[in-house]
């Protein structure tokens, strides 16, 4: 290629960037009709007042509706609320029903309708050319109505769809897109566009990053370099939120295993307390069972007689505590002191009581 030619060229690419309204001059609808078909996107003219139409990064003008603040109470009650984004260029999400998407699964696309459907593509891309979008937008629907199985197709209607500001349905010509070919990178760098219009920027970083890898071009990484930070911000944000949440549920279970515990200790000792208990209820003043004289239990027991904790202290009886027969024994007497009868003739039985009995001063109850 002569060097000479392509001097040229970048001095005209650098014309280009330096005022881009070059770009709308009549004698160039030729090259605005090349780029289109290129996938470029072409800023609008700064004398129009309308909000970016281009696709350029920087969204709509600062006119347009940040998120409600009425959802902010809600969010104050969050612990994620404490995090601030900037919310510049993000507009309220288009509600506009589906657009027409073609029959996909149904319709047998003949070479004639191929035909029509790229007369139809060439017809939007020049109508883009020219800045009627509703003319575009038309034209392509058109076109995929004819051959629906095409994915750059529905993204550069797409494409339209961000020029005016409607990012719902461009989301949803992507979706189409990328169901029919995921390597294409179009559809992932408008469905990108638009989620950051939208404000999702995670999702935005995503699908812009996708749309580089698969094929890089400057437009996408500016953008992408615009929503990573605040994208990173949230992922950054979620794993603190996670940390303090995860911090209180470890809480909260160390706090009802320690109840637990401490219930089951209870438990135990009253469990433990049990055999001592209950036999001055059906003895009345009189005593009777293993604690004669005092109510048939220990701490109704008077001013001088031995209490729970010192029966527990003596090895002889810990160790006949052991014995099964004498528990079973114990038990039956300890809920119904008369019950001792029973056991008249079971030295086993009768020693701890004796034993019992010289503990509390008083003979055993016959």
């Amino acid at each position: 290629m002569d060097p000479r030619k392509v001097t040229e060229l970048k001095v005209f690419v650098e014309m280009c960037e330096a005022s881009p309204e070059i770009l709308h001059l009549p004698e160039m609808s030729f090259f605005r009709t090349w780029l289109l078909g290129m996938g470029a996107t072409i800023p609008s003219l700064p004398k129009t007042g309308k909000s970016c139409q281009g696709g350029c990064p920087c969204g709509p003008s600062s006119k347009s509706a940040p998120p409600p603040e009425a959802e902010a109470p809600v969010l104050s009650e969050n612990e994620e609320s404490d995090i601030e984004m900037d919310m510049e260029g993000v507009i309220e999400p288009d509600t506009d029903e589906p657009q027409e998407m073609g029959e996909l699964d149904t319709i047998e696309v003949t070479e004639e309708m191929m035909d029509e459907a790229d007369e139809k593509k060439m017809a939007a891309i020049t109508a883009l050319g020219e800045g009627d979008l509703p003319k575009a937008l038309d034209l392509f629907t058109e076109a995929i109505k004819r051959n629906p199985c095409v994915a750059i197709m529905y993204a550069k209607r797409a494409s339209v769809f961000i020029q005016m500001q409607k990012p719902n349905a461009a989301i949803r010509d992507c979706d189409r897109a990328i169901s029919i070919n995921p390597d294409s990178a179009q559809p992932y760098k408008w469905r990108g566009k638009a989620h950051r219009l939208l404000g999702h920027w995670e999702e935005a970083a995503k699908d812009l990053a996708t749309a580089c890898k698969l094929d890089y071009d400057e437009d996408t990484s500016a953008m992408l370099k615009e929503v990573q930070p605040k994208a990173q911000k949230i992922i950054e944000h979620r794993r603190k939120y996670e940390r303090k949440r995860e911090e209180k549920e470890v809480k909260q279970k160390q706090e009802r295993v320690k109840k637990a515990r401490e219930e089951h200790a209870r438990a135990q000792r009253e469990e433990d307390a049990r055999p001592f208990g209950g036999g001055g209820g059906g003895g009345g003043g009189g005593g009777g069972g293993f604690f004669p004289g005092a109510g048939g239990f220990p701490e109704g027991a008077p001013a001088g007689m031995p209490g729970f904790s010192d029966l527990l202290k003596d090895p002889e009886l810990l160790n006949a505590m052991k014995d099964p027969e004498v528990m079973t024994a114990f038990q039956d007497v300890a809920q119904n002191p008369a019950n001792i009868s029973k056991y008249q003739n079971n030295p086993k039985i009768m020693a701890l009581v004796t034993k019992l009995s010289s503990k509390f001063g008083a003979p055993p109850q016959p």
